[in-house]
């Protein structure tokens, strides 16, 4: 499969504030890739940059096999963006700022439109005045899904969404994705990558933890280790050869012990730890 997404050695910088650096990953076709990291990681920089919605200091973004500083216009053509903010002019209805989403777009998505709109439970006739933020949101992916684009990139999507919106979201996700589309989400939402993804890149304070597949991410030889040990309670990971612990426990007064494997949650905090 082809890379959709090419990012070498993107470099963004804020002055004082942090920025992004030195950030490369490949996103393939048909992937739903996670970009993870707690808030303030870098990612939505990272996102922004990609998008040519700010310039960055170094690097190279490639979509779609073109390069984003020549191709920019009919690259974005072909994605659908949702930013972790979206803004409307507030005396708009519903169902206006939808169709001049797809105006801008110069293209009929209406059919698609009330399609989302239903499954979504999408109120078109309110003002965005009126909403809350999780039906501002739902409006949102609207608007970033209804042409069904080649790519969509999400920037925190599910936040103010409630849980059966949050699974709603997904489906549709999953059912674009079947005939054809990239999804590149961003979160720090650990169980929506370990339910709905495949690939992860984790960023840490502006610069690129690891990327890698779920799975041999969350691979591990570390033990979580319960245990009364000498009348006290303890509960910790234990990275190494178990029989080192074991000669380490010789003389002590152990009343319980359990050991497990640790949580998938545990193991990618460990990328924000180290």
């Amino acid at each position: 499969m082809r890379n959709v997404i090419d990012i070498k050695d993107l470099t963004k910088n804020y002055g004082k504030q942090r920025g992004v650096s030195q950030v490369n990953f490949t996103v393939k076709e048909g992937d739903i890739f996670g970009f993870l990291g707690p808030n303030g990681a870098g990612k939505s920089t990272t996102i922004r940059s990609m998008l040519g919605l700010i310039q960055y200091e170094s690097g190279k973004v490639t979509i779609f096999d073109k390069d984003l500083k020549k191709d920019k216009e009919s690259i974005l053509r072909e994605i659908g963006y949702m930013p972790s903010e979206a803004m409307f002019y507030p005396s708009m209805k519903v169902k206006e700022v939808i169709k001049m989403a797809a105006d801008v777009r110069k293209m009929d998505c209406g059919k698609e439109a009330e399609k989302l709109c239903t499954r979504l439970q999408v109120d078109t006739e309110k003002k965005i005045s009126d909403l809350s933020l999780g039906n501002r949101k739902k409006v949102s992916i609207v608007c970033a899904m209804q042409h069904k684009p080649k790519l969509f990139v999400f920037d925190e999507p599910t936040s103010g969404l409630d849980p059966l919106m949050q699974i709603e979201f997904f489906k549709l996700i999953q059912e674009y994705v079947s005939e054809g589309a990239t999804c590149f989400l961003s979160t720090h939402i650990l169980s929506e990558v370990k339910k709905y993804c495949k690939n992860v890149a984790i960023m840490k304070e502006g610069r690129l933890q690891c990327v890698d597949t779920v799975e041999k991410l969350t691979k591990t030889n570390a033990k979580r280790i319960q245990m009364i040990r000498d009348g006290k309670k303890e509960d910790f990971i234990f990275k190494g050869d178990l029989n080192t612990l074991a000669d380490e426990l010789v003389g002590h007064d152990i009343t319980d012990i359990l050991i497990e494997e640790p949580s998938l949650d545990e193991i990618f905090m460990h990328y924000y730890e180290k």
